[in-house]
């Protein structure tokens, strides 16, 4: 029965926090709601049994703890409060417990990836709301303690509440920038996973990826579907027995999760079909080749590369330079690729993939990558990467 629970809460818990937040118009409230009727299961699911709709059935009971609430808050003179209170006092059919829970995550999710929060606020709100993670977990997974966690939601709220943050999908021209803010949001709660094998937060973005594009499918949206899946299909072969990063270029493509790479690219060329490329299509793409070449010397390099010009006349930026480079000295080209890098150097001084990288084209290039090395060591948090880059740096000039 508690394995029933958590799979009902894991599955449901978005949709039914979401439909709450639309009708109270209060973060807190729902939470708390969710969490009594949660502990309301607990306490009757084990007799009458796991029920039917269990979505359903939660939703039904938060909505009835949220009006005790309200109620003993003696919050009831207020306007919207008691429209609310009108409608959950009513009288509800018997089978309230079974009917269709009303869909309001994709104005959830717009809502939490408000510009007027900050990209930390949108990623904490993200997680906790639409995925339903607990703020400890999130504070661990992004390596912040708990109390600064809870505080960022805290903030997060009250400016929703106080700034008048409309609970509402945007329409016309707003909808592409509020569209790329939501799926960076997404797309930075997959790497913080990837990065630092927490598979729990790339699983977590893989779904609120689909959730969304199931919700408004758009080709971007399916873009960065397919981006995050090619990613997690390469994920068995990234690791060896010592939990030692391994490189594409080394690794057992036979481990490759073929099946998702067939499933990705299906989604990927539907998207492109649309003829409406944009920064995460390309990325998509790029990936595809990688996951498409038996070999690392059968890379379509000189294709890979002008896919990288096409992203970067697209969404310009020192990191796409700095992939660019990297292509194009694979391309065939390193000291071209070197000069490239040199000139990245001041706004990528800090950034960790910028020295293994020009630490392994000097390496590359019969030149001096001792220092290189010892610089991308210094900037990498995560065991793995640090001995992999230690084991590249015995192995150079």
């Amino acid at each position: 029965m508690q394995a029933a629970l958590a799979q009902a809460y894991r599955a449901e818990s978005g949709r039914v926090l979401a439909a709450l937040i639309a009708q109270f118009r209060d973060f807190d409230l729902a939470e708390e709601a969710l969490q009594d009727a949660v502990i309301e299961a607990a306490r009757t699911w084990p007799e009458a049994g796991t029920p039917a709709n269990a979505g359903a059935w939660l939703l039904a009971v938060a909505r009835r703890r949220a009006l005790d609430r309200l109620r003993k808050a003696a919050r009831a003179k207020d306007e919207a409060v008691q429209q609310n209170l009108a409608l959950l006092a009513g009288e509800r059919p018997d089978d309230e417990a079974a009917a269709d829970i009303p869909d309001e995550r994709l104005r959830l999710i717009f809502t939490c990836c408000h510009p007027a929060l900050s990209q930390e606020a949108q990623v904490a709100l993200t997680l906790r709301t639409l995925c339903g993670l607990p703020a400890r977990e999130i504070a661990r997974a992004f390596l912040v303690p708990h109390a600064t966690m809870n505080q960022r939601l805290t903030r997060a709220k009250a400016k929703i509440r106080h700034a008048g943050i409309p609970y509402k999908v945007p329409e016309g021209p707003d909808i592409p920038a509020r569209l790329n803010a939501v799926l960076s949001v997404i797309y930075l709660i997959f790497n913080a996973g990837y990065a630092p094998r927490n598979p729990a937060l790339s699983t977590e973005a893989l779904r609120l990826c689909a959730v969304l594009h199931h919700l408004q499918p758009l080709p971007e949206t399916a873009g960065l579907w397919a981006l995050m899946e090619l990613h997690m299909a390469r994920d068995p072969a990234r690791l060896d027995a010592s939990n030692t990063l391994i490189s594409l270029k080394d690794q057992d493509r036979t481990l490759w999760d073929r099946h998702a790479i067939a499933r990705a690219k299906t989604r990927l060329l539907h998207a492109l079909a649309q003829s409406r490329p944009g920064p995460y299509q390309i990325q998509a793409a790029i990936s595809a080749l990688h996951c498409e070449a038996e070999s690392w010397a059968a890379t379509d390099w000189p294709q890979i590369l002008a896919l990288y010009d096409a992203l970067y006349a697209s969404a310009p930026s020192p990191v796409v330079a700095l992939n660019r480079a990297v292509a194009k000295a694979h391309a065939g080209a390193p000291e071209a690729a070197l000069k490239a890098l040199k000139a990245l150097e001041p706004e990528l001084t800090g950034y960790q993939p910028f020295h293994a990288a020009k630490a392994e084209l000097l390496a590359r290039c019969g030149l001096p990558a001792q220092a290189e090395y010892a610089r991308a060591i210094s900037l990498t948090t995560t065991p793995e990467e640090q001995a992999f880059l230690r084991q590249k740096q015995q192995n150079s000039p």
